[in-house]
């Protein structure tokens, strides 16, 4: 059942407490629990996807840890919209063999649109550390004439072309597809809305001219904006993105509802032991913080950023708190 806002607020309380306690830890007992010989990221979308960098970047670090003695095995579980990767972890050992990594809509927005959702965000997972912060971009391709230049422009041309208005997203229900729905509809444009199974699927049909825009994370959009092949017309984070600094933000271009700065984060089964996670979230925050990850993060517009289990807890509430409304503002149920 979907959880209230009370027992939303309550249980991922409780999660950020444990999360909180378990970086005390000592060391001395990690060293009794002996590292795990090899751990599985489940990934719920696409290979070659922003966030499937993550998971192998991040997971190649985590050898030879007091976490696990190996480089983690990175499993690709796509569809429906990231919900897979979770329910499969919600079957899996709770010794800290398997970890899920994840964008916070499917913990923090999905509760509010689908009213059987398969796993309880909270009751059934653990949140171990955010691993890499992403904005996403609003990008058109020539299906959109190249007098469109701003999102201005674009919501003209959607409002003088109903039959092409369209944007596409990496899921149904996913954070780009209320960005690209609250943009319509705060400003009485009919934007149809065409979900795909990740973002690079999406962007080839951008790109190809099949459909006119897209909202996804802006990194999975940069090689082609610097080849010229699709135009990023905004970025949603509360400052342009390092990696598109000649691209203006929504806010900047006077839509700062849409402002917004995704997550992704790493999740263990409920019942892990907190000195596990403890050990996980050590190694996750090393591996972020070498050079290497962080440049290859970068390339697919990523923000190398680690966090303790309590710090994602409490913005998997916030980000849950904000979603709530917006959610019902725009009316989307996984039903409708």
């Amino acid at each position: 059942m979907t959880p209230t806002r009370r027992q939303f607020m309550g249980h991922t309380a409780g999660a950020a407490m444990a999360g909180a306690l378990a970086p005390l830890v000592p060391l001395t007992a990690w060293a009794q629990a002996p590292a795990i010989e090899q751990v599985k990221i489940f990934y719920g979308f696409p290979a070659g996807s922003a966030g499937d960098s993550v998971a192998r970047r991040v997971g190649e670090k985590l050898a030879g840890s007091a976490y696990t003695r190996n480089a983690a095995v990175v499993e690709n579980r796509p569809g429906a919209g990231g919900r897979i990767a979770l329910e499969s972890l919600k079957g899996s050992a709770m010794d800290g063999s398997v970890l899920t990594l994840s964008p916070f809509s499917c913990t923090s927005i999905y509760p509010h649109i689908y009213s059987k959702l398969s796993y309880d965000p909270v009751k059934d997972f653990i949140p171990v550390s955010i691993a890499a912060v992403m904005h996403h971009g609003l990008a058109v391709g020539p299906l959109v004439p190249a007098s469109v230049k701003t999102v201005k422009d674009f919501l003209a041309w959607a409002k003088a072309n109903p039959g092409q208005a369209n944007y596409g997203s990496p899921a149904a229900g996913s954070t780009p597809h209320f960005i690209g729905a609250l943009l319509g509809l705060n400003n009485g444009v009919d934007l149809k809305h065409v979900p795909y199974r990740g973002s690079i699927p999406g962007v080839t049909d951008v790109v190809g001219g099949q459909i006119a825009s897209m909202v996804t994370p802006s990194g999975d959009f940069i090689p082609n904006h610097k080849a010229g092949k699709l135009r990023l017309l905004a970025t949603s984070g509360s400052a342009r993105s390092p990696f598109s600094p000649e691209v203006a933000t929504f806010a900047e271009q006077g839509f700062p509802e849409l402002t917004t700065e995704e997550w992704f984060g790493f999740y263990a089964p409920a019942r892990t032991p907190a000195q596990v996670v403890a050990a996980a979230n050590a190694a996750i925050n090393a591996a972020i913080k070498e050079k290497s990850v962080i440049d290859s993060l970068a390339v697919v517009g990523l923000i190398a950023k680690g966090s303790t289990a309590a710090e994602m807890a409490a913005s998997q509430q916030a980000e849950f708190e904000r979603w709530g409304p917006l959610v019902k503002k725009v009316g989307f149920t996984a039903e409708s």
